[in-house]
């Protein structure tokens, strides 16, 4: 959907989808981040709480400039706010009791354990707040024999099946660049989380979610695991291939470099993508060529298949080949790189990607939502400064006067 300036402007006056409901953040890194980012860009008020010195490692452990914020938490981290709350204190656990009391949903991604032992176990949320929803993102299941085990995004993908299944037939499996164990977790978090809001609505009750990284990959491998469960043997890693079909793959263009590339692909289920193929790159004579009459039979004369298309892909752009051969109606598209990308004019075009002001770095580009919904517009909005929020969400949640919050920070309560 185009997000046109008349949809805007139609959709001016509306109130976001999750507007009023208040989100206590204690997230770090990328799961739960990518989890409550997607609250915020759904309207939400997401509170993020850090410990008071550095804040969470995310900010500073990925930064190129010791007095910034990362890029990667910049990232995580839109639209949301910040303060400041030391829980090793008993002044600082019964803020966040105070802060509880007022929330609709609390997101944590700690080490297995640790919330709980700071006091924080499902039933002593519960009796701070019965509407309460605790959503918490582990790398494993807490009733699992790897309960404790300690995960990120490439755990999550080596013992969830994703980077099994990636990589080239006869070689070692490759982890996939996107970190689909972190945020792809994260999404699955918010999804409940949504159903949570809705089912509060007519039990008046919250609840309790938990969703582990690893089990969380197998919601993205369903098709390579309906595969597997067809054969008794161990299904092959297909590498850039369909299996099963021609052409399905990778295919050089000009200049002849690493990135110029397209990818293009004829489905079985549709033998029109081949003939309009032949037609894009004038090579209509293969349709009475007996190696290439069907998706199955290609695939056994692939080399064939590949050789025909890569003479006509060679002597073009990636871009070009993308025009001609997409416009013919056949499946393609350029391989771009994450620095074509992030000066894309059609994602910038459309707000996919944005440039906002951080207060430290200045202008940087970000990818934003990509969901469109014609009745719920949230701007986007920078990544708070750590604890650029605490008199204003303790103003306005708790109702601390400026002094108070003063007196908390003098005592290293925030």
């Amino acid at each position: 959907m185009q997000d046109t300036a008349a949809t805007q402007e139609a959709t001016a006056g509306t109130t976001p989808a999750l507007q009023g409901i208040k989100v206590l953040d204690l997230t770090q890194f990328e799961a739960g981040p990518s989890c409550t980012e997607a609250l915020a860009w759904l309207g939400a008020e997401v509170v993020k709480i850090e410990e008071p010195n550095r804040g969470e490692p995310g900010r500073w452990g990925f930064t190129d400039r010791p007095e910034a914020d990362s890029h990667y938490f910049i990232y995580y981290n839109l639209n949301k706010r910040s303060v400041t709350l030391n829980l090793k204190s008993e002044e600082g656990k019964a803020l966040l009791r105070r802060m509880i009391a007022k929330a609709d949903v609390l997101v944590e991604n700690m080490a297995p354990g640790t919330f709980a032992r700071l006091g924080f176990d499902y039933p002593r949320l519960r009796e701070l707040n019965p509407r309460l929803i605790f959503a918490q993102v582990k790398g494993f299941a807490p009733e699992s024999p790897h309960a404790n085990y300690l995960a990120f995004d490439m755990i999550a993908q080596a013992m969830g099946g994703t980077m099994g299944v990636n990589g080239h037939p006869d070689a070692p499996p490759i982890r996939p660049g996107p970190t689909i164990g972190d945020t792809g977790t994260g999404m699955l978090c918010a999804i409940g989380i949504l159903a949570a809001i809705y089912q509060r609505v007519a039990t008046g009750r919250g609840q309790h979610i938990q969703i582990a990284m690893r089990d969380a990959m197998l919601n993205y491998c369903r098709t390579p695991m309906s595969r597997q469960a067809a054969r008794a043997d161990q299904l092959p890693r297909g590498g850039n291939g369909v299996v099963g079909t021609a052409p399905g793959g990778l295919y050089q263009c000009a200049p002849g470099g690493l990135d110029d590339l397209c990818y293009i692909f004829c489905s079985r289920g549709n033998e029109d993508h081949w003939r309009r193929l032949l037609q894009a790159i004038g090579r209509e004579d293969l349709l009475n060529e007996p190696r290439m009459v069907d998706g199955p039979t290609r695939a056994k004369h692939q080399a064939a298949v590949d050789a025909a298309i890569t003479e006509w892909t060679s002597k073009r752009s990636k871009r070009e080949v993308t025009e001609i051969i997409a416009g013919a109606g056949v499946p393609c598209g350029a391989v771009l790189t994450t620095l074509e990308l992030l000066n894309d004019p059609d994602l910038h075009a459309r707000g996919i990607m944005q440039t906002i002001n951080h207060p430290v770095r200045g202008p940087v580009t970000v990818a934003g939502w990509p969901l469109r919904m014609s009745e719920t517009k949230v701007p986007l909005q920078c990544a708070p400064t750590h604890g650029a929020d605490s008199e204003a969400i303790y103003g306005t949640w708790l109702g601390c006067s400026p002094a108070e919050v003063a007196d908390m920070r003098r005592r290293k309560v925030i």
